[in-house]
């Protein structure tokens, strides 16, 4: 279908915040996708790169709509609006479960690639986080990448190509998405109706990261968890703060987890009793469905773990944001503070410590986002970090 008669169209690139240098290039490849046969700007196999934040799954996915689209990606016929809710048959988004992506999903996922698109030309397939892939799973996808089925598209998203595989990376048209200006991301939230000093908060408080933004802007509790975490390290004082801080992170962070997942959790449950006959009588139907439900749960749980490293992470880059800020005042930097409206806490803590000491405490930080990225508790990781944080220069003793 078109675009509605009598409706303002919109292009399903609008939301990509500052990267019109993107959009220009998806624009003239799913323009010759419409060809036929296809325009050389059209391949089968595209990499999305970006830092966190920047939009690569969302370019990807705009993509996935303009390459379905009668017209190119307007926005607001039936096809633009499937893929955009997540519902299209002929552009499937996945996400690793748990924290990578398994060898039996990867041989899934090439086996569901082979099948014909349904209602258009192609079939389109958005792998997010595929640096999450096994080394094995790199191997499975990368027969499927060199020799696609004809009318299948891969959009691979990853931080950076050095994520992949050389022998997968080398096979796909990469798409480079850089972190958007404040002023933009500020413009953008004001644009869904956020006010003006809330949105300029968001977009400086989250560093250009538009999830993260529009979280901010509109969520009060997220607001106030990233408040609470921050205040927190300006009152470490002894250990038994520090373990306390490290307790409250996780558990919040687990709490954003569980609010973001338990609605999906839910439906996936009902929509599989429905499927396996709910209240069915019958040995054999209640062992089957005790099965099912067992896998479910694991698969579930998997994805609660993964949501948790990645809210955790998200406080570290809240709290790297921190102590770059008093390292800027330390050095009276001439540049803008990420959390200018704690400038007084900020001048405090600038004042009462060693520049040297805000490096090491930096230093911590990372040293945590490594610590999870390498599956270490994150109880045990956050304790570690806070120690630090308190005590920099004994704790590296």
């Amino acid at each position: 279908m078109g675009c509605r008669s009598g409706a303002l169209a919109v292009s399903v690139f609008e939301s990509l915040v500052g990267q019109d240098h993107v959009v220009s290039v998806l624009k003239a490849a799913a323009s010759d996708a419409a060809l036929v046969p296809a325009g050389p700007m059209m391949t089968h196999a595209w990499l999305f790169i970006g830092p966190p934040g920047s939009g690569r799954s969302n370019a990807a996915i705009a993509f996935g709509a303009a390459l379905v689209c009668p017209n190119g990606g307007c926005g607001m016929c039936e096809d633009c609006l499937a893929v955009l809710g997540g519902g299209h048959p002929d552009v499937e988004v996945v996400r690793p479960e748990g924290l990578s992506y398994k060898t039996e999903e990867a041989r899934s996922l090439v086996a569901r690639s082979d099948m014909a698109p349904t209602r258009g030309r192609w079939h389109v397939i958005v792998m997010e986080d595929a640096d999450r892939l096994t080394e094995s799973a790199n191997n499975v996808l990368l027969k499927s990448i060199e020799e696609p089925a004809s009318r299948t598209v891969w959009l691979l998203c990853a931080p950076s190509v050095e994520d992949l595989l050389p022998t997968v990376r080398s096979r796909c048209q990469v798409v480079g998405l850089r972190t958007p200006a404040t002023d933009a991301v500020s413009t953008f939230l004001q644009q869904q109706g956020v006010d003006a000093g809330t949105a300029a908060f968001a977009a400086r408080a989250s560093m250009g990261h538009i999830g993260r933004a529009r979280a901010l802007a509109t969520i009060e509790s997220v607001r106030n968890r990233r408040h609470d975490v921050l205040i927190m390290m300006r009152d470490l004082s002894d250990l038994a703060s520090c373990m306390a801080a490290a307790g409250n992170i996780v558990a919040a962070a687990k709490a954003d987890a569980e609010a973001l997942l338990a609605e999906r959790d839910d439906t996936e449950k009902a929509d599989m009793l429905l499927a396996l006959g709910a209240g069915a009588e019958g040995k054999g139907v209640k062992r089957v469905t005790k099965s099912a439900l067992k896998d479910l749960e694991d698969r579930q749980n998997a994805r609660r773990s993964r949501t948790v490293r990645d809210e955790l992470d998200r406080v570290l880059v809240d709290l790297l944001a921190w102590f770059r800020d008093v390292l800027v005042l330390q050095h009276e930097a001439p540049v803008e503070l990420v959390n200018e409206e704690m400038r007084p806490d900020l001048a405090r803590m600038a004042d009462e410590t060693h520049a040297a000491d805000t490096l090491l405490r930096i230093g911590a930080i990372r040293d945590a986002r490594q610590a999870l990225s390498m599956n270490v508790a994150p109880q045990l990781a956050m304790e570690a970090m806070v120690v630090k944080l308190r005590a920099p220069r004994l704790a590296g003793r």
